[in-house]
């Protein structure tokens, strides 16, 4: 899917990154929220702390808490990587680096346009942080932000998702972001992939990469940008000096690059099963039911994705023939 509102087919399908494919797979009962509000922030390195995400689609129940979120504090400063999925998952982030630390948030990164990484934003206005993002999310927000926040108070209730915030730093290709004490961030903004406005942070004190949903695991992907673009940026991500890495859904951190392995394992079969399937000439509503099916055992929410991701890849490949 490109970046504009997408039409009003199921409310599954609505939110990218929270709500993508048609089918329901089976998924556990939905947690309170307390035990939301108790999911523990983990230091996955020194001074780094990362919130894993529920394995989950959004639910009225679960604050659309799905992604892993986290900080890394500085002599001066914190910087957050990605501020969470609604406003009340953003009021627990920024509750827990209060208890973490008096260093004032100066840095709210928000590493893509979906809802269930950035709407947590307007938890820190009180902050008066910088925002930062990748250059082309301005106009992703513009196209798809208001049909978001419809679409997720539809699940959580009216006022609960969360203002759309709007970065006021943007990454054109890289930058640094330095937050004292030797701890400088080296922030990259890639080409069309995952999506059109993919952020990564690196940071080089603990060579600890936070990769957003340019990295799943465990939990299937969600495409919405191109698989080739997808394919060559995580191929590039090697080259950057990490020795972890932060997935946007998955465990708290992995090690790097081996942790890219079962993404790219899928990606790589999703892109040649379909390249397949048209050259057999195989229609759309055929390959939904049968490319990557050997992938189903081995994801989290496959069911629940694996037709759009399907249906994608055979949009964007089509063309090839």
């Amino acid at each position: 899917m490109i970046c504009r509102p997408p039409p009003p087919v199921t409310r599954r399908q609505a939110l990218l990154g929270s709500l993508c494919a048609a089918g329901a797979g089976a998924l556990r009962p939905a947690p309170s929220r307390a035990a939301i509000a108790a999911a523990p922030f983990q230091e996955v390195a020194s001074g780094i702390f990362v919130r894993r995400g529920l394995d989950e689609d959004v639910t009225a129940t679960n604050d659309d808490a799905i992604a892993n979120i986290g900080f890394v504090i500085g002599k001066d400063a914190v910087a957050v990587i990605d501020p969470g999925g609604s406003l009340r998952d953003g009021q627990r982030l920024r509750a827990h680096i209060s208890s973490v630390t008096r260093t004032p948030i100066r840095y709210v990164v928000m590493t893509h346009v979906h809802p269930d990484h950035i709407f947590g934003a307007g938890a820190f206005h009180h902050d008066h942080p910088q925002f930062v993002g990748h250059r082309k999310l301005p106009q992703a927000m513009a196209a798809r932000g208001e049909y978001y926040t419809r679409r997720l108070e539809e699940t959580l209730g009216n006022g609960r998702a969360g203002p759309i915030v709007v970065p006021t730093r943007l990454v054109q290709s890289e930058d640094d972001i330095d937050l004292g004490g030797g701890r400088v961030l080296h922030l990259r903004a890639h080409a069309l992939a995952h999506s059109d406005c993919d952020l990564t942070v690196l940071d080089r004190q603990t060579a600890t990469l936070f990769a957003g949903d340019l990295l799943f695991v465990e939990r299937v992907p969600s495409l919405d940008g191109s698989l080739r673009g997808w394919l060559t940026e995580l191929n590039s991500l090697k080259n950057e000096a990490a020795q972890r890495a932060v997935p946007g859904h998955g465990p708290v951190s992995v090690k790097w690059p081996q942790g890219s392995l079962d993404l790219e394992r899928y990606l790589d079969g999703l892109l040649r099963e379909t390249r397949q399937a048209l050259k057999k000439g195989i229609d759309i509503e055929a390959a939904v039911t049968t490319v990557g099916q050997s992938e189903r055992a081995r994801w989290r929410l496959f069911d629940d994705y694996q037709g759009h991701n399907v249906t994608q890849a055979f949009k964007e490949l089509e063309w090839e023939q």
